[in-house]
């Protein structure tokens, strides 16, 4: 099949086929309907049946049979997120360099049995690091790459393409059924957060200067439309009493003195130990334009003054 013939059954019967996985899939937790959300939100922008024929030809002599070829997969699909953002495309909005993700992962040490969660997944580079760092410790039993494949990571993402690319990042990783909910993240009121909905890790790089609509800053005490502060404000609810977060955010976060600045660091010393503050330097994501740091923080304790 070719032409028009293979790019109107591609349209017409293949993606609805797929995306009919999750009327069909035996639950939410399984591959099947995982690949039926990702062909929901997608659609093929290849209008030339010929050029489709040569790609699916050259799609077919690639082999995804061995580990050490998923992981060669996985490093390819990185590097394309990576350089969409390069590009000049938004790609790299939903790209934190994986050497900082790494060094956060390795400081805040989670251990299997904790449940990780990334409010603004992006391309889950925060998951599926945490998700390899976990793996690498030592022998693994058949429960904990239970725990790991289907009680341990969680996330939720805002924008069409960044959720289907971090379902795709995770499961080119090995985590089959990715618990990835597409949906604004900020329109969860504080208040309806209970103590089941609460995680042991947060971490997590929080978009810098978008700007919340005034129904969604409603749920939150802090009155500014900053999303990263209204990010930040959430991962402190979301974390359980002795719970650890690793945060990105600007660094005028730590010397602004407008009120909401003022308020969301009182919030964060009197209710977190702030133990470490990681200056990041300039340059560290690329064409950002914009000075970071990372807070590491523990829920329950106030901050100890030094």
């Amino acid at each position: 099949m070719t032409g028009d013939d293979l790019r109107d059954f591609v349209n017409g019967k293949l993606f609805p086929y797929l995306h009919g996985f999750t009327q069909r899939a035996s639950g939410p937790n399984t591959i099947e309907y995982k690949i039926g959300q990702i062909f929901g939100e997608i659609k093929n922008k290849i209008s030339g049946g010929y050029n489709l024929r040569e790609i699916v030809d050259h799609i077919d002599e690639l082999r995804f049979r061995s580990q050490a070829e998923k992981h060669e997969l996985s490093h390819l699909y990185e590097a394309k997120i990576r350089n969409m953002g390069n590009a000049g495309r938004n790609g790299g909005e939903y790209y934190t360099p994986r050497p900082l993700i790494r060094a956060i992962v390795q400081v805040v040490q989670p251990r299997i049995g904790e449940r990780i969660y990334d409010g603004a997944v992006g391309s889950a580079g925060f998951l599926c690091e945490s998700f390899d760092y976990l793996m690498s410790k030592g022998k693994l039993t058949t429960r904990d790459r239970d725990t790991l494949q289907s009680r341990t990571f969680y996330g939720k993402e805002k924008k069409s393409l960044a959720y289907v690319i971090a379902i795709m990042n995770m499961i080119l990783h090995g985590i089959e059924t990715p618990n990835i909910l597409h949906t604004n993240t900020l329109t969860e009121n504080l208040a309806d957060i209970q103590e089941k909905d609460r995680y042991d890790i947060v971490l997590a790089n929080p978009p810098f200067g978008g700007k919340e609509r005034k129904e969604v800053q409603q749920n939150f005490a802090i009155h500014t439309g900053e999303t990263a502060f209204l990010f930040l404000k959430h991962f402190i609810r979301m974390l359980k009493p002795g719970g650890r977060g690793g945060v990105v955010i600007k660094n005028t976060f730590l010397s602004n003195t407008d009120n909401a600045s003022v308020s969301l660091r009182k919030l964060l010393l009197e209710s977190c130990n702030l133990h470490t503050v990681l200056d990041c330097p300039s340059g560290t994501f690329q064409g950002a334009g914009v000075k970071t740091v990372v807070l590491f923080f523990e829920k329950g304790a106030p901050t100890r003054k030094t």
